[in-house]
């Protein structure tokens, strides 16, 4: 079993999550990509034992997450439990449901027959007795949202989930969400929305829910899946990226020549500050304290370690941030 010493909160920064008592750290490990079946078992570990050394507490998963579905939930499973069994109380591990996972009508959505089916799944994947998290992954319009919204409240209080979230849900599904769960006497925690330079939906209208209701963000693809490092600055498709393998979502025709000329841009202000264009991109998204943690994937342990240096520089000045914006226009 591996022994992590002490020392490796002190330099992680914590932040607390929206109005609860909870805090999250401000860099967390999505395991979106890179732990599945397809992936080398040893990498998926090393990154986990990087990540954790960090100070990095918070593992963030989905019943889906593989390829195949629910294989990065049987690694991490794996790992915990051969590895780390002595650490789970130091650890934030969350999950989520509501995409495709099995076939029939009860394996995908929002309703409370996939839910409560699913976090059992996973639970049993991970060889766990509760997550800390729970997600409703994306808002089902076939589904009333008061039965989701219950589903989520029955799985905390079945003790199978210490809190509940939801992802991707536009501000006033948010809302609503919001006011059905604090009636129930289970409040939403958390909201994981997509958020990086090359994506500012949130900022129009979403943020501003999230601070009215009290509930904590966690941005996923605060790098744009990649395009937002060092990896796509001269316009081709590196071996071994995301966008050179037959799975995911970034593809290589997605890759736009006015992002990779943003990104350069964007370059320059980062060699400025003396940080690589990862950490800048992961500084601003966490450079005023609205969003609780940057969510970043990694394809091996040094892509984390340089992405946790971002916290060494979270300030900006006026100027570098007005830049920043007419870039970004």
């Amino acid at each position: 079993m591996k022994d992590f010493g002490n020392g490796r909160y002190e330099n992680m920064k914590y932040r607390k999550c929206g109005k609860s008592g909870l805090k999250l750290p401000a860099i967390s490990l999505g395991l979106w990509h890179n732990f599945g079946g397809v992936d080398t078992y040893e990498n998926s570990k090393d990154m986990i034992f990087k990540a954790f050394e960090l100070g990095i507490t918070h593992f963030d998963l989905a019943n889906n997450y593989g390829p195949p579905g629910g294989s990065a939930e049987d690694t991490f499973g794996k790992i915990l439990k051969s590895e780390m069994p002595h650490y789970r109380d130091e650890m934030i591990i969350s999950t989520k449901a509501g995409y495709y996972m099995w076939p029939g009508p009860y394996g995908d959505g929002g309703s409370r027959k996939y839910l409560i089916a699913s976090i059992d799944q996973s639970l049993k994947r991970m060889g766990l007795d509760y997550v800390d998290i729970f997600y409703s992954h994306r808002f089902d319009p076939d589904t009333p949202l008061e039965e989701t919204m219950q589903a989520l409240d029955s799985i905390v209080r079945q003790g199978k989930a210490l809190y509940i979230g939801i992802s991707s849900y536009s501000p006033e599904q948010t809302r609503e969400a919001s006011v059905i769960l604090k009636k129930l006497g289970t409040p939403c925690l958390i909201h994981q929305p997509s958020y990086s330079m090359l994506n500012r939906g949130i900022e129009h209208g979403l943020l501003d829910v999230l601070d009215e209701e009290g509930i904590g963000s966690i941005a996923f693809c605060p790098l744009q899946q990649g395009l937002l490092t060092d990896r796509y600055l001269g316009g081709d498709i590196p071996e071994g990226s995301r966008a050179s393998k037959p799975w995911g979502f970034l593809k290589a025709a997605n890759i736009k020549e006015s992002d990779v000329k943003k990104a350069n841009l964007l370059n320059d202000i980062a060699k400025e500050r003396g940080q690589s264009l990862a950490q800048t991109a992961l500084a601003w998204v966490l450079r005023n304290g609205r969003v609780t943690s940057a969510l970043i994937g990694a394809s091996k342990p040094s892509q984390i370690e340089e992405n946790a240096g971002a916290l060494k520089n979270l300030d900006f000045t006026e100027q570098e941030l007005s830049k920043i914006d007419e870039i970004l226009k």
